[in-house]
């Protein structure tokens, strides 16, 4: 699933891929993908040149002047630069076909990926950005933001953290990374943190978000940037998909478990939970 740091890859490489082109036509094979009416997509992109691809969390903005798409690519969803007559996948369902011949696919095995057309200056008022806390790593994610943000809480802190409310951009796997990382229980309750256990999740957020992003991204199923190449902190991962296998710091066994439906890894005797 692509997180803060994969839809970051994306946007670096799909950039030099795509900004400068000219849309000459939008063919939607799957109508849900797009947020809105599919026909007024279509007609009011032609024309239109992709002057930037920005990022909000894990939204990917692709900025045409006077209007952005707001694309999110949820679990599976992925771009590729290929040409406008090349054979369609199984799975691609839109493409922006541009007047040099060439075509961006979007490829989505889930189908729960989608494509929103707004104003743009508006996208963090009409569309799931609003939502959104600040990124980690940004000016406004402080840690004095954090622990205030975090004060009082009663969810468990794993399922406050996939939230996005407090801060944007983490997924599941690197929620039990950071967890583990500053050793805290993953259905450990915010408000019963210490002020250390608060910064050391702080630090571990921003360091693990820096240091995934700077390798490409984490590809444990099928994550591809915009290259087709995966990327590479899943050879960094200390918990995710380690359950059964030794916690790399104390020596003890990793445990699976569900919260709130998502599966869970952690270490029982280095993330205890406070009685």
């Amino acid at each position: 699933m692509p997180e803060m740091p994969e839809v970051e890859t994306v946007r670096r490489t799909l950039t030099p891929l795509a900004v400068g082109k000219t849309i000459k036509r939008v063919d939607v094979w799957y109508d849900k993908v797009i947020v809105g009416d599919v026909k007024s997509f279509q007609q009011q992109l032609k024309g239109k040149t992709i002057e930037k691809i920005d990022r909000y969390g894990k939204y990917l903005l692709f900025r045409l002047g006077d209007l952005t798409i707001v694309s999110h690519l949820r679990m599976e969803g992925k771009y590729r630069l290929t040409t406008a007559d090349a054979p369609r996948e199984k799975h691609e369902h839109l493409q922006f076909v541009f007047t040099d011949g060439s075509a961006l696919r979007y490829d989505d095995v889930r189908k729960f990926g989608r494509l929103q057309l707004v104003e743009t200056g508006t996208e963090r008022i009409v569309t799931g950005i609003k939502h959104l806390g600040p990124e980690a790593l940004s000016p406004e994610f402080t840690e004095d933001y954090f622990a205030k943000a975090l004060k009082n809480k009663t969810k468990k802190i794993k399922n406050l953290l996939l939230d996005q409310t407090v801060v944007a951009g983490l997924g599941n796997i690197y929620v039990d990374e950071v967890l583990w990382q500053a050793k805290i229980n993953p259905v450990a309750e915010p408000k019963d943190l210490t002020k250390q256990q608060v910064q050391d999740l702080y630090e571990a957020i921003n360091s693990t978000i820096k240091e995934a992003t700077k390798l490409g991204g984490t590809t444990v199923h099928s994550f591809l940037n915009a290259e087709g190449q995966a990327g590479g902190y899943q050879d960094r991962l200390e918990v995710y998909g380690r359950a059964g296998e030794d916690c790399l710091r104390c020596g003890e066994k990793l445990v699976k478990i569900k919260v709130n439906g998502r599966g869970t890894t952690y270490c029982p005797n280095c993330q205890r939970l406070k009685s």
